[in-house]
């Protein structure tokens, strides 16, 4: 089983910057897709990017131009750089590994807000 934490959410104002990390046990970053998802109250849980094995980057509409997914596979070490964060933004972001032999992993979850 692929453990994954996160860390680096918290209250940000409108317009401002926050950093996630998501550090994985185990050289996995080469072998899985990894992503980011979120989940607003209320909400189905959504896809906001992620990155191939190859490095290939995929980004939700709502967040193209504004988040950078990236990786340090030396490291173990996903990042989702968001920058000029809105309120719509605010929602627990997840951090997901998945390949065929493993199937789905899931971090625990960090709290973004956006608000002023």
């Amino acid at each position: 089983q692929v453990q994954l934490v996160e860390s680096g959410g918290g209250l940000v104002q409108p317009g401002g910057s926050l950093r996630l990390s998501c550090v994985a046990s185990g050289n996995i970053l080469r072998t899985h897709i990894m992503g980011w998802y979120r989940q607003a109250p209320g909400k189905q849980r959504e896809l906001v990017a992620d990155i191939t094995r190859g490095g290939s980057t995929k980004y939700a509409d709502s967040v193209k131009g504004r988040f950078t997914i990236s990786r340090d596979d030396a490291e173990n070490t996903m990042y989702l750089q968001m920058n000029n964060m809105k309120p719509e933004d605010t929602a627990v972001y997840y951090c997901n590994a998945f390949s065929r032999a493993l199937g789905a992993s899931w971090g625990q979850g960090t709290q973004v807000t956006v608000s002023s």
